[in-house]
């Protein structure tokens, strides 16, 4: 059993440019910003998570299965979020009393032949797998599964995570039985992955098996119409024959991560392709500046190509979430720094403004601008963020990513170690320890210290990123080329010896493609990795929001303010747009405007909606003097 890793570990035969390293060859330094994010994870949100358990019914939902009284509660596939929770508490190594509860809880709920879905066990038994186009049954047992394997690779001797495993592989035994020779699919993909990482955990081939079934099964119109057609399910044409993504984004990018899954460890080169021309395809015209995608309500999906309206963004937290994994993915398997690049572009902006500072308050959905008078009455799309939602995927999706975030920042093997996500750390491969000291990306400076070596050569590897145009590197005071991509420093190491890398970090205006109607003529604020955005609280008194504008013929500056909701804001000198006019249409030309610049803060955008409701925008209209 491959133990001591996180989320996602290709076996070794798997076509697989890089390794994760072992959760214990990673530390994150809590001061830093990712490893503060983990810490206030473990503190607040996971046990928060566990508190809406309780207060919402999943729990009881199961205790009703084994004979308590009560009726159902929430959605039919409520019992996710139990296992995406119990998923976080294992890689937190948290929550004990949770965890055995859960754990007892699970096993005296499964059914005999490995059953385990508390909507379909009491109420609805005669409807189990007969609505697979709804009924999100292998959805759930996807969850589950991805939570047995942070038991085993977290806490394998643990008896309450050996319970969970066991409760985990009479469920997929099922699977197996009942699928592996059946045309039919689930209607919400998720299953496909988790089946590869079981498969993984395990060596239990027929759980690989049954996934890459899963994926060839996916375009054969097997779910039907729907409400929305086939592409809302991922049903309307074969994963490799797809050529752009469409359809419920979630389902979308969880599809494809388990695609690349089954790629890597079945060596279908021709699978691979296809996920990473899908990828391209959603980054050319259908992701938002943030690395959000999603740009319709109404069925939670991508838009056409550039449709993609700031205050109307659904962009939903699980989307971010599913889109860093498959990324991820991609990553391992080609090595390719876009990939990297694309983790951390939706980590710091679509991911982390999911939650906020407090840890224990949630947006389901990410818009990129909220309008003076917003109705924020309803969960669907409020103007602040809420402590929890009727359909919750996304606060524990949130919880079990933050407990495996370091997992993520970097890859190695024997030969050398890839620095991936900057963050203030320990990291050891090869033989080798290295200490990360940065404030990344408030700073501008990741500074590498070798404090253990190995024998031989040993090839450190830096991420340049895209958006950097002046990159400064230097090992033991001497200067080193630095192009975007990975830089890798091949050399027999000393202890002691330094390695500091600056990335510069110019304040930078951002337009989108001209087809993108609904910002034409505006532009973004971005610092580094991190975009920017206008808040309410930070615009000039006595101006109404929407008649800013932004000067783009002064300079942008950087303030800091250590104690500030953002260490490091952006300072930019905003015009007041004449409205003389009480009409809702105007002829041309517009009236001259005279008014002078007024600077005022930009903050990080994962940082708005801390402080009172009101209006914001990434996206601001550009004067035009």
């Amino acid at each position: 059993m491959d133990v001591s890793h996180g989320p996602v570990v290709p076996t070794a035969h798997a076509v697989s440019a890089l390794r994760p390293l072992p959760r214990d060859a990673v530390s994150l330094r809590p001061e830093s910003l990712l490893g503060g994010w983990q810490a206030r994870n473990v503190a607040a949100t996971l046990p928060h998570c566990v508190d809406q358990l309780d207060a919402y019914g999943n729990l009881a939902n199961l205790r009703r299965v084994t004979g308590d009284d009560g009726s159902f509660r929430g959605f039919w596939f409520a019992d996710s979020d139990v296992y995406k929770t119990l998923e976080a508490a294992f890689w937190a190594g948290s929550a004990d009393g949770f965890v055995a509860d859960a754990a007892a809880l699970l096993e005296k709920a499964q059914d005999e032949d490995g059953y385990l879905d508390s909507y379909y066990q009491v109420d609805n038994r005669d409807k189990q797998w007969s609505e697979l186009h709804f009924s999100h049954e292998m959805y759930c047992a996807g969850h589950l599964f991805q939570a047995a394997v942070a038991a085993a690779r977290s806490a394998a001797g643990d008896p309450a995570a050996q319970q969970v495993l066991q409760v985990a592989r009479r469920f997929a035994d099922l699977l197996v039985r009942r699928f592996a020779a059946s045309p039919d699919v689930d209607g919400h993909p998720e299953v496909e992955t988790a089946l590869v990482e079981l498969y993984r955990v395990t060596g239990h081939r027929p759980y690989l098996d049954l996934a890459a079934h899963f994926v060839e099964n996916r375009g054969h119109g097997v779910l039907g119409e729907g409400r929305f057609g086939p592409r809302y399910f991922q049903d309307h044409a074969a994963v490799k024959a797809a050529e752009e993504v469409t359809g419920h984004v979630v389902r979308q990018v969880y599809l494809l991560a388990g695609a690349v899954d089954v790629a890597v460890e079945t060596g279908d080169l021709e699978l691979l392709a296809a996920a990473e021309r899908l990828w391209d395809s959603a980054l050319a015209s259908r992701t938002y500046i943030t690395g959000g995608q999603g740009s319709r309500h109404r069925d939670e999906a991508y838009g056409d190509p550039y449709e993609l309206p700031p205050d109307r963004a659904y962009a939903e937290s699980c989307a971010a979430i599913g889109s860093f994994q498959w990324a991820w993915r991609l990553l391992l398997a080609t090595g390719r720094p876009g990939y990297a690049d694309e983790m951390e572009r939706l980590l710091y902006n679509g991911i982390a403004g999911s939650t906020g500072v407090d840890g224990v308050s949630f947006f389901y959905s990410n818009p990129l601008q909220l309008r003076t008078g917003h109705d924020g009455s309803h969960e669907d799309a409020p103007s602040q963020r809420l402590s929890w939602y009727s359909c919750a995927c996304c606060p524990p999706n949130l919880a079990r990513l933050m407990a495996s975030l370091d997992s993520y920042a970097a890859t190695g093997d024997p030969a050398g170690l890839q620095l991936h996500l900057y963050t203030a750390g320990t990291f050891r491969a090869g033989g080798h320890t290295v200490e990360v000291q940065t404030r990344y990306p408030w700073d501008e400076t990741i500074t590498v210290t070798i404090t253990e070596v190995g024998p031989g050569p040993w090839t450190l590897s830096l991420r340049v990123p895209a958006w950097c145009g002046d990159a400064r590197l230097t090992v033991n005071g001497e200067l080193v080329v630095a192009e975007a991509g990975y830089v890798r420093l091949t050399r027999t190491w000393l202890v002691g010896d330094r390695v500091e890398l600056i990335l510069v970090m110019l304040p930078r205006l951002m337009a989108a493609h001209p087809r993108v109607d609904a910002v034409r003529g505006a532009a973004a604020v971005v610092r580094g990795p991190i975009v920017h955005c206008l808040e309410h609280a930070d615009a000039p008194a006595g101006v109404p929001f929407e008649d800013l504008e932004l000067d783009s013929s002064a300079p942008l500056q950087v303030s800091r303010d250590p104690g500030g909701l953002a260490p490091v804001q952006l300072r930019i000198p905003l015009r007041a747009r004449p409205t003389d006019t009480p009409h809702l249409y105007r002829p041309l030309p517009a009236p001259a405007r005279v008014t002078p610049p007024v600077i005022v803060s930009a903050i990080p955008y994962f940082l708005w909606a801390n402080r009172e409701p009101g209006p914001m925008r990434v996206f601001i209209p550009l004067s035009e003097r």
